[in-house]
């Protein structure tokens, strides 16, 4: 399969439809981005539960060690592990029966997107969901 970036719109229906945002290798270190970006997201009234077997709680919120951990329903799988971890990541977030899996920016990977896309996930890949989201406030799309 071929990746295509959702536009703008889609990318607005998302974030409309989205409650609860697991968010795989999120960071108890407040100067990462995996820290940063869930936090501003969880501060824009996002439901957050951090994937992280290394830590017991992030943004208040207690961890989980896998997707197959959670037991409530999760809209989208946002990652931040290296590319080539992502694959199995996608496998889960399947299985779990998210919408969306969204890989952030730097992080890319053909083998995540057929496996999602074909789980009849949406994918996003190489983008910030956190600066997304506060290009489309600003956009008037939000």
């Amino acid at each position: 399969m071929s990746y295509t970036h959702p536009t703008d719109e889609q990318l607005a229906d998302i974030y409309r439809s989205t409650r609860t945002i697991a968010v795989v290798g999120a960071s108890t270190n407040e100067a990462k981005p995996a820290h940063k970006i869930p936090a501003s997201l969880q501060a824009a009234g996002f439901r957050i539960i951090p994937v992280n077997p290394g830590a017991d709680e992030i943004l208040g919120e207690k961890t989980v060690d896998s997707l197959s951990d959670i037991t409530e329903r999760v809209d989208v799988v946002n990652v931040f592990r290296r590319s080539e971890l992502t694959p199995p990541i996608a496998a889960e977030a399947v299985s779990i029966g998210a919408a969306v899996l969204w890989l952030q920016a730097g992080i890319e990977s053909d083998q995540a997107a057929d496996i999602a896309t074909a789980g009849g996930l949406t994918v996003v890949m190489d983008t910030c969901m956190g600066a997304t989201h506060r290009r489309l406030v600003e956009a008037g799309l939000l």
